[in-house]
């Protein structure tokens, strides 16, 4: 689906990734393949999280959140190794545990300041 915003909320054991436009919302979850936080391997984490950044495609604007670091850690990933998705994410913000329709609200109001902030007065 090519949608202009998505949101991410992503811990350590998944992700919610939800691509909407104002019609439509598109959910997918993605599952980590290390069932333990400390004794997962690099490659589990990048393979996490690589299969997150490729269900951003197609995305214009990305908003990150989620509990912890698992947010933070996805960004530095993606710095290091998918830049393209790197340049979609415009922010990471803290939450807990909200459910799909709460995220993808949290989206839309978050998306409205940003896009409005983000516009070019002169062509107001």
């Amino acid at each position: 689906m090519s949608t202009f915003h998505a949101v991410v909320w992503i811990d350590h054991k998944e992700a919610h990734v939800l691509m909407f436009d104002p019609d439509h919302v598109e959910a997918l979850r993605i599952q980590s393949r290390s069932h333990h936080k400390h004794q997962g391997k690099a490659d589990d984490a990048a393979a996490f999280y690589a299969e997150v950044a490729q269900a951003l495609q197609g995305s214009h604007e990305v908003l990150l959140t989620g509990p912890g670091l698992a947010r933070n850690t996805f960004r530095g990933w993606c710095a290091a190794h998918q830049k393209s998705t790197t340049d979609l994410i415009v922010d990471s913000i803290a939450s807990d545990h909200p459910s799909d329709a709460q995220l993808v609200a949290l989206a839309k109001q978050y998306f409205k300041k940003f896009d409005a902030m983000a516009a070019d007065p002169s062509q107001a």
